[in-house]
Parts: structure tokens; C-alpha cells; sequence
């Protein structure tokens, strides 16, 4: 009997105005004080990636790789953010990749397994919109060649 995995909530569902606040203003006020927490900017980092803005997701991946740089003992649990930043921007392949690193340390990760899903049908959706531009593009060009043939013919 399959079972379906856990959905990566997180792809869809966003923080409120009010609770994004809340994190950005507890941010800035350690940014300020000139010592931010590593919690508290991955907080920061998880609500701007859940964000459907773009620009949040940006800034919160940026923070996430900083984190993930500096902090060896905490890149486990940037790696599905990371991966999730990515997939929610687009960047399918840099998705892949953190995604299939989390996976190698963790094969039966449930939410990394579903977002691996949500990666494959992302991939294959900008491929079918890629052969859908082909296809238009190819068209067009042969409506042209024909339209020159045609004039070339009647002169």
C-alpha cells in the first residue's frame, strides 16, 4: 500500500506580516548591538524563505549561506532551507543540490524526499515551458520564411 510522504508545507505556506516582523525587528536590533545570534538570524532567514516574495527569499537564502559558512555545527539544518530557498526562486539545480546533500546525510528525510519531488516537477514544468518557447519561436520563423517566400514569389 503506498503511503504519501509528508508535503514540504514549507513551500507554500508563509509567515504573516506580523510574525516576519516580529523576526526582522529582533534582527535589526541585534544587528544594531553589533552581535546577532546565529538563532536568531536563522529565524530571520527561515521566515524570509518562506516568504512569497522574491526579495525575501533572496536575503534569507543569503543569510542561510552565511550561517552555513560560518557555522560548521549548524549546516545540517540550513540545508533543507537552503534547498527550499532555491526551489521557491527558481534555481532548480542549486535546489538539487543542497537538497541531495541533505539526502545523502539523511535518506529517509521525509520533508527533504517531498521537496526533492516538488524539484523534479519544477524542473519538468520549465522544460515543457523551454519546448513551448522552442515550438513558438520555430513557428513564427517559419511563418516568416514562408511570408518572404511568398512576396519573393509574386514580384
Amino acid at each position: 500500500m503506498p503511503t504519501e510522504l509528508p508535503y514540504a508545507a514549507d513551500a507554500e505556506i508563509s509567515l504573516t506580516y506580523d510574525e516576519l516582523e516580529v523576526l526582522r525587528l529582533q534582527y535589526e536590533k541585534e544587528l544594531a548591538q553589533s552581535h546577532v545570534t546565529v538563532q536568531t538570524k536563522f529565524n530571520y532567514a527561515w521566515g524570509l524563505v518562506k516568504s512569497p516574495m522574491r526579495d525575501h527569499q533572496v536575503e534569507g537564502v543569503r543569510l542561510l549561506q552565511d550561517i552555513y559558512r560560518t557555522e560548521p555545527t549548524r549546516r545540517r539544518e540550513c540545508l533543507y532551507y537552503l534547498a527550499l530557498g532555491h526551489y521557491k526562486m527558481g534555481n532548480f539545480t542549486d535546489a538539487r543540490s543542497f537538497n541531495d546533500l541533505l539526502l545523502s546525510r539523511e535518506p529517509t528525510n521525509l520533508q527533504a524526499q517531498s521537496l526533492a519531488s516538488l524539484i523534479d516537477k519544477g524542473v519538468a514544468r520549465e522544460g515543457y515551458v523551454g519546448m513551448a518557447l522552442a515550438g513558438g519561436v520555430a513557428a513564427l520563423g517559419t511563418l516568416l520564411v514562408a511570408g518572404l517566400i511568398r512576396r519573393a514569389t509574386r514580384k
